[in-house]
């Protein structure tokens, strides 16, 4: 045992030590600023070309940033506030989406029973004039902010709708974005919530979800986190509280100051703690997605069916600047309750060329879970079932990319006031030949790996002046043109299936992917086999 003594003159060493540390800190922080200082000052004052005084700093603080995480960035004050729409996502606005085609913007999605909806837009149309100002040749931000307003004001819109011009009056709303975009009954037992947003009051929306649901006759819930990139931390610990006890410790967060270490457990009691309950996810499930999809794996409470999180283990926190500027710092990491954290990039260990090193498997930790399963850190959540998805031909990513999918779809929404009943309706193969007949209208061209590989060897050849197999080349051509004429019949039944879901996207907005997956989506099927034997379920979760 030391001394008392030996103990206190070992603490005045530790005090002064410290103390010499944070003098050497504040001397390089102060000598540094007043060399960024000076460069800045310098390059606006001499520099040949007049600079913009504000960009040039938004610039250098976004390069300072850029050497640290993708979720440390500065804000000034009109990015601070579309950064709170972001967080908290209420507006003022119209409830659709939007993006630019083209030389015009055009409406992609429309939310239903929001003034967009109540106002007579319909998708696809090319907006033309906000109050009297043409946009022909604007950017997706400039409309959105024309639009956006106070509650209760009204504007004028001229669109394009398939060749016609249509005047709407509009009147905005305050917008509040639900977190959960659709839920309802799969079958007579099971039901189904999708979540898109870890926005203010999510957790309350899942409840009142999970409430109605059950009133239905829900026995086993399917609980949908895919491509849910995440949001307020509370949030996500609120909903694992709807599925598991009270008083449960679900995150930890730690960094480097006392504000970072903090504890966050459940508070109240549980609204269901026995359903039998599958959470989907995939690759970009993140952040509060994977703290609630891994807390309720490390609980033995849900079992997971999917693809790996993304492998977001880092907190964030937004901190108020002068100026109403803002800045949202990552602060901490974060651990969920088995211990482990799901980090998959090292920041603080950058590779030569810039890139934030991947966590080597060799050292990713084991950790159990409450009934003893293994699981792993630093890669994200890995589910205890994994769904493979075959990848979607090039042909069809070619179809989406260059519109033709949403101009066919916008189009047959003008021809068709109806498609029916949702479940019933199906392309025929007259709309399917319809569909060819307009891609060839619309000169759409694509272009297959082969014919991307056999241009390349063409190209090369001629640079080599090799003549002797030009017989032989222009054989391939020829079979390759056939082959491409030929591709989109090849797929069909998948292109079938997108135009069927872009069309009624025009009748039922939003709600038209989740009405129609439930035949056909890989994830959703594997979660109504896992149910059937709740056995094997169980012995998934170690409970047998």
């Amino acid at each position: 045992m030391l001394s008392t003594k030996k103990l206190i003159v070992f603490g005045l060493l530790l005090s002064v030590l410290f103390a010499f540390k944070q003098a050497d800190d504040y001397f390089e922080i102060s000598k540094n600023l007043e060399i960024f200082s000076a460069v800045y000052k310098t390059v606006n004052s001499d520099y040949v070309e007049e600079v913009n005084p504000g960009e040039l700093m938004k610039k250098g603080i976004d390069a300072m940033l850029a050497s640290l995480d993708p979720y440390t960035n500065f804000y000034t004050e009109s990015q601070a506030e579309d950064a709170m729409i972001q967080r908290s996502g209420e507006y003022g606005g119209i409830g659709c989406n939007s993006k630019k085609i083209g030389d015009y913007v055009v409406i992609t999605n429309i939310r239903i029973g929001l003034p967009a909806d109540k106002g007579g837009l319909m998708i696809g149309d090319k907006i033309i004039e906000i109050n009297g100002k043409g946009f022909k040749g604007s950017n997706d931000n400039e409309v959105s902010e024309a639009i956006k307003g106070s509650p209760n004001t009204k504007f004028t819109i001229i669109v394009d709708r398939g060749g016609k011009l249509v005047t709407l009056a509009i009147t905005r709303e305050e917008i509040k974005i639900p977190n959960v975009s659709f839920y309802g009954m799969i079958n007579s037992e099971v039901g189904y919530i999708r979540l898109d947003h870890f926005m203010a009051g999510a957790a309350s929306e899942v409840r009142d979800a999970l409430v109605k649901l059950k009133a239905e006759g829900m026995k086993k819930l399917i609980f949908d986190l895919r491509e849910n990139g995440g949001g307020l931390l509370h949030e996500a610990v609120n909903i694992v509280n709807i599925f598991v006890d009270i008083d449960q410790l679900v995150v930890t967060s730690q960094g480097r100051s006392n504000e970072a270490f903090t504890k966050y457990k459940t508070l109240d009691i549980p609204a269901d703690k026995q359903i039998p309950l599958v959470v989907l996810v995939n690759g970009r499930s993140a952040s509060a997605s994977e703290i609630v999809c891994g807390a309720l794996q490390d609980f033995d409470r849900a079992v997971i069916i999917g693809r790996n999180t993304f492998g977001k283990g880092l907190v964030q926190n937004v901190k108020p600047l002068i100026h109403r500027s803002q800045m949202k710092v990552t602060i901490a990491k974060y651990y969920i309750p088995s211990g482990r954290c799901i980090q998959l990039l090292d920041y603080g260990h950058k590779n030569p060329d810039g890139t934030a090193s991947i966590v080597p498997d060799s050292l990713r930790k084991r950790f159990k879970t409450k009934n003893g399963r293994n699981v792993v850190d630093g890669g994200g959540v890995r589910p205890d079932i994994i769904v493979n998805l075959d990848s979607d031909p090039e042909i069809l990513e070619n179809l989406v990319k260059s519109n033709i999918l949403f101009d066919f779809a916008t189009n047959y929404r003008l021809k068709h006031e109806s498609i029916g009943e949702i479940s019933s309706f199906q392309i025929d193969d007259a709309t399917f030949e319809e569909f060819v007949n307009f891609t060839k209208d619309q000169n759409f061209t694509h272009m297959s790996s082969s014919e991307k590989a056999f241009k390349n060897l063409k190209e090369n050849l001629e640079k080599e002046k090799i003549t002797s197999l030009d017989n032989g080349l222009n054989q391939i051509e020829i079979g390759l043109k056939e082959s491409r004429n030929s591709e989109i019949k090849r797929n069909k039944d998948l292109i079938k299936k997108a135009l069927r879901e872009e069309i009624a996207r025009r009748y039922y907005y939003e709600n038209a992917k989740f009405l129609l997956s439930y035949r056909y989506d890989p994830d959703l099927l594997k979660a109504l086999e896992t149910f059937m034997d709740l056995n094997a379920f169980n012995t998934i979760l170690g409970k047998i």
